[in-house]
């Protein structure tokens, strides 16, 4: 029972309080680990070919992320701290026919990325990188979420301005 409290102590400074309310509201909680759907999600993309033989690339980080967060729809717990937060659908699937979108955004970075899930009602895509970076990918751009996937929920649920991605570094 004390290692349960003192897990759950550690668990409540991982995110702001009003990101892990959130996250719970929609499901998740500390040691939340579904790796049989992450399992699934890995094997149907790595399965899919685009007409132009475009191809998605699975590695651990993406795999981690989706056996954690995979399957959540996260809502706004509050108004944005500098722009609106937006709804939040975490499903690798909702990118399944954008592997050119992520190749193309992983040459770009000189890395390998994959689909992690949608902003609002598909307005921008989510994807996340070998070493667990974070990006949205939107009409308007391509913007740094954060270092990690922790970084990334903060910044989107909080309402936090993301980093545009430019060519000069």
């Amino acid at each position: 029972m004390a290692a349960s409290a003192s897990y759950d102590r550690s668990s409540a400074t991982r995110f702001p309080v009003t990101v892990d309310a959130a996250l719970r509201a929609a499901g998740w909680g500390p040691g939340r680990w579904d790796i049989k759907q992450a399992e699934f999600w890995a094997d149907t993309l790595r399965d899919h070919t685009s007409p132009a033989g475009h191809r998605h690339t699975v590695f651990p980080a993406a795999v981690e992320a989706w056996a954690e967060f995979g399957g959540l729809t996260v809502g706004t717990p509050a108004p944005g701290r500098q722009i609106a937060p937006a709804r939040l659908t975490l499903d690798p699937l909702s990118g399944l026919h954008l592997a050119r979108t992520f190749a193309d955004l992983g040459r770009a970075l000189g890395t390998s990325v994959a689909p992690l899930g949608q902003e609002g009602e598909g307005g921008a895509q989510l994807a996340v990188d070998r070493e667990g970076r974070v990006y949205s990918i939107d009409h308007t751009g391509d913007w740094y979420l954060g270092g990690g996937i922790d970084e990334a929920l903060t910044t989107l649920l909080t309402g936090l301005q993301p980093a545009r991605l430019t060519t000069a570094g």
